[in-house]
């Protein structure tokens, strides 16, 4: 069958400066400059109230040049999808780590700059779509915001959420290391090179939760709890089934019994990344979980 895939990639990059390096409680002026004449002066004083002055957090809308990646052809995201977007994200994320975990947790652990790109960015030779980047804990950039949704959950969390969470599991990670026991579950088995080529029903019978989360351990890792937060419990056994059920995909291919329990080792993973999280973190995964699922029901309260 000839079809043409195009698979999500979202990757970390480390900055020069150390991972255990303590930031200050500020590193962006809070004081009011805003030009009051401004068109966006309305929108600009609530990004400020909503992130710079809690979270000491720079959300950029304006594409920077110079904070871009140069090796793709990117487009600015349209001011009312930065609007959207800035509250979508203040409501499915940074609420609900200040509802669940505390006020203060992603002040001191989170970002420091979230930076909005219009486009996505495509690699043709490998027939991958860049959505998101996690630079050293302090950067998390998002692509593809000019085709955001708001009233199509399962693609706000493909395209958006899910690469959100992936990309701050990424940053957690990279401040307290998780197992080294994660890695040895499917060792052997990580194709750094091949994974797009796979379905989903091929991975998950390997025991990944995506494609891409056959690629390494790290990715793997994040994928299983950026995965497990936004699917709904349908979604979820979904992929528990096609892990356990060896038989015809999603492209209509039979697929051999492989003679690997993929069900238990996507279960065994998940309960590794959910003892990490509250024991390093004192995160519940469950009650992360729970929250976000609730907001995603009531979405039109972001905009409230």
């Amino acid at each position: 069958m000839n079809k043409t895939i195009i698979f999500i990639l979202s990757i970390a990059l480390l900055l020069s400066c150390s991972q255990n390096e303590v930031l200050g409680p500020s590193i962006f002026d809070t004081e009011d400059r805003l030009d009051a004449n401004s068109v966006s002066y309305e929108f600009d004083s609530w990004l400020r109230e909503a992130y710079l002055k809690p979270y000491n957090l720079d959300f950029r809308y304006r594409m920077e040049d110079v904070g871009s990646d140069m090796d793709y052809n990117l487009v600015p995201t349209s001011f009312e999808k930065s609007q959207q977007m800035a509250k979508l994200v203040k409501y499915l994320w940074f609420d609900v780590y200040g509802t669940i975990v505390s006020s203060e947790f992603l002040k001191e652990n989170g970002p420091r700059i979230i930076h909005l790109i219009g486009s996505p960015a495509y690699n043709p030779i490998s027939g991958t779509m860049l959505l998101g980047t996690a630079e050293g804990g302090l950067k998390v950039t998002l692509y593809r915001c000019n085709e955001l949704d708001f009233t199509d959950i399962d693609m706000l969390n493909e395209y958006y959420f899910k690469t959100m969470h992936h990309e701050f599991a990424h940053i957690l990670h990279q401040k307290r290391n998780y197992p080294v026991e994660f890695g040895l579950i499917s060792q052997g088995k990580y194709n750094p090179l091949g994974w797009q080529y796979k379905t989903d029903s091929e991975a998950a019978t390997l025991g990944f939760v995506s494609p891409y989360a056959g690629s390494q351990n790290r990715e793997d890792f994040v994928e299983i709890i950026a995965n497990y937060l936004v699917k709904s419990d349908a979604q979820w056994n979904n992929i528990l089934n096609l892990a356990s059920n060896p038989g015809v995909d999603y492209d209509g291919v039979t697929l051999p019994d492989d003679g690997i329990d993929g069900k238990a080792i996507i279960l065994q993973k998940l309960d590794i990344a959910r003892n990490w999280l509250k024991d390093s973190w004192d995160i519940d995964l469950e009650a992360l979980r729970t929250e976000i699922i609730q907001r995603q029901l009531n979405i039109n309260d972001a905009f409230n």
